[in-house]
């Protein structure tokens, strides 16, 4: 018979329940190791409660006091539970106890050996808004995945309804693909100031071409990835995704519905030359005319929210995720979301169960490893589990007592 397999409270749960509640939840794993036994349930009286209480806190084996159970069908079942109870909790302790001994993997990848050069770049990063008080930060317009998913991504936000949907061939962008598409919106993003700040001073510029043609170096460095022959080999799949992938938004507000058109990633792209490796080595990308209004022809200052250099360096995809959103949401404060709700905007292919693991074992890393600006905890809510982003001022910041110790 296979050993009976509960959803465990932790200790440290439990103990913040009142009486009444931990009366509840005794009985309902009672009830649930009857079931799973094939067995008649039964009602646990006073003096069983106490002792599972007692033992449940402390996980003491003593206080079950099975010497002076008898053999009436709820001692039986004392003695039984207790033995359930304690199986199942050995996972979860030795799972802590293996956290609180090894060494978290860490948030940040190295960066390559010559980014050091970006002392002499400086790139500023970019990313782009949509209109109608909808921005690409507010959800996850790729997939978190390192590997091309085919599929569709709907996101119901508030005030709108968006799709990503991926080329039948190519599949969705990935949010490493989506590096290339901030590279191209910074390009355009610092044309346009040049543009405004040579206008200002009474000279009569052109404005910034819809093209933009960067070498793969240019591209690799800003992204602070290697020129490995990989990086050049990936690249040209990655335009192909961020060409077939497209955004469409439907409008809400006002009690309104809107369609608007949908929007391409890039509006194409070519090779314009290839090394003698036969590696590309240059490229020439169309910018959409949706990020090229957005941008050039705005009059007020950029609609832009500006990224972290090492949000390039954050090796997962969920990772990426959580730094934008708390960039547009907390900004140099800090925002709050439920577990449901950034399940709901990070587009993910897995079961809330298995994004909501990963998501606090994210949190847990970055305890010892933290992410750019910003602090993360999880925090209990009226309705569950709640994140909590909050910006943190790069300077004079005190290190993480886990930090000092590695």
């Amino acid at each position: 018979m296979k050993a009976p397999r509960f959803s465990m409270m932790t200790r440290a749960s439990f103990s913040d329940l009142s009486l009444h509640e931990k009366n509840t939840y005794l009985q309902t794993l009672s009830d649930q190791y009857a079931d799973q036994h094939e067995r008649e349930r039964v009602m646990l009286d006073k003096d069983a409660l106490s002792r599972l209480r007692r033992y449940y806190s402390r996980r003491v084996w003593a206080d079950l006091k099975l010497e002076s159970l008898s053999d009436n069908r709820t001692d039986m079942l004392l003695a039984r539970l207790g033995e359930a109870i304690r199986n199942e909790s050995i996972k979860a302790d030795v799972t802590a106890a293996l956290l609180q001994e090894t060494t978290p993997k860490r948030i940040l990848r190295t960066a390559p050996q010559d980014d050091a050069q970006l002392m002499f770049f400086v790139p500023t990063i970019y990313d782009a808004p949509l209109k109608d008080d909808v921005h690409l930060m507010d959800v996850a317009p790729f997939s978190l995945s390192k590997k091309a998913n085919k599929g569709i991504i709907k996101y119901e936000l508030k005030d709108s309804l968006i799709t990503i949907e991926g080329g039948a061939e190519t599949g969705l962008a990935t949010v490493f693909d989506y590096d290339i598409f901030l590279n191209m919106v910074s390009y355009l993003a610092d044309e346009v100031k040049n543009y405004r700040s040579n206008e200002a001073k009474g000279l009569r510029p052109s404005l910034p071409p819809k093209t933009y043609r960067p070498s793969t170096s240019h591209i690799l460095k800003f992204c602070r990835r290697s020129d490995g022959g990989k990086s050049y080999e990936d690249l040209e799949a990655a335009l192909d995704r961020l060409a077939n992938t497209t955004i469409k938004v439907v409008n809400l507000s006002g009690g309104k519905r809107r369609q608007v058109d949908s929007r391409p990633m890039i509006s194409g792209y070519s090779v314009v030359s290839r090394t003698g490796a036969n590696r590309i080595e240059t490229i020439e990308i169309s910018i959409p005319d949706w990020v090229y209004t957005s941008i050039v022809r705005n009059e007020r200052t950029l609609p832009l929210l500006t990224l972290h250099q090492d949000y390039f360096l954050i090796s997962s995809g969920l990772g990426r995720f959580i730094y934008r959103l708390a960039r547009k949401a907390a900004g140099k404060t800090e925002a709050t979301y439920s577990l449901k709700e950034l399940y709901k905007r990070s587009g993910s292919a897995q079961e809330l169960r298995k994004f909501s693991y990963d998501l606090r074992e994210f949190v847990t890393r970055t305890l010892a490893f933290p992410m750019p600006e910003y602090d993360l905890s999880l925090e209990d809510g009226k309705d569950g589990a709640v994140l909590r982003m909050r910006y943190r001022e790069e300077d004079g910041v005190a290190l993480s007592p886990l930090i000092a110790n590695l």
